[in-house]
């Protein structure tokens, strides 16, 4: 009796095991933005998306893109990226009744390009962006959170907005995990690793594939951070595959 009682419970700790490496690997992602969400700038218009899903793939997770969106040949190319949008236009125009309907459990956010390019209240966008994340941890209170600095722009006076809104969105991540919010990472795409200059097309603004597909290195190793991580470590290779 004792035996069997030992193996049933040998079994229920090994399946709540099971159940929790299972919850950490499957991502139901909310790629959040306005056009370099979207994939505006990449060949296909898969943006970064594509080359995150097969990198988060070949590391063990189930990856599903979720959103009111669709760009691009890849399969599953949902997203919520809105082009020409500012931050306080996507949350109030779209989030507001697309996070509840799809309820995603991490978020990838690039957003705020918008506002340094039309000098839309500058000195305000992480006050913004506080507010879009008050919303999504609202509407889904475990959902991860990954928030990425603004790419540099080719336009000296934008670029100079962009450096500006992204220490806003650096002091907004550091002033919540210094609160003991585990739920929230920085991903530095204005950093060495991210899209240069020649990583830019030619309208100053959108990456083109290889700056997407640094982005999707940042991306992946962030998401790790803050997801936890699986066995296999592989990300895309932005030397070895091919341009499309």
């Amino acid at each position: 009796m004792v035996a069997l009682f030992q193996a049933f419970l040998q079994l229920l700790i090994s399946s709540i095991a099971l159940a929790s490496v299972q919850t950490a690997k499957d991502l139901r992602i909310m790629p959040l933005g306005a056009s370099i969400t979207f994939g505006v700038g990449s060949s296909q218009g898969n943006g970064y998306r594509e080359y995150l899903r097969e990198s988060l793939e070949g590391a063990g997770y189930k990856v599903t893109y979720v959103g009111s969106q669709h760009n691009g040949p890849m399969t599953n190319n949902d997203n919520e990226g809105f082009p020409g949008l500012r931050i306080s236009q996507v949350l109030n125009d779209h989030a507001k009744t697309d996070v509840p309907k799809y309820k995603p459990n991490l978020y990838t956010i690039n957003l705020g390009t918008n506002d340094a390019v039309q000098t839309f209240k500058v000195d305000e966008a992480g006050k913004r962006m506080d507010e879009l994340i008050d919303f999504l941890w609202t509407a889904t209170p475990d959902a991860k959170i990954v928030l990425s600095t603004l790419v540099r722009n080719k336009n000296a006076d934008t670029e100079a907005r962009v450096v500006k809104i992204n220490k806003q969105f650096e002091d907004l991540v550091n002033r919540r995990k210094s609160n003991g919010n585990s739920k929230i990472v920085l991903a530095d795409m204005h950093g060495s690793d991210g899209p240069q200059d020649a990583d830019i097309n030619s309208d100053g603004t959108h990456p083109n594939d290889t700056g997407f597909k640094k982005m999707s290195n940042i991306w992946f190793d962030a998401i790790r951070s803050v997801a936890g991580s699986s066995k296999k470590t592989k990300s895309c290779d932005t030397k070895k595959r091919t341009e499309v």
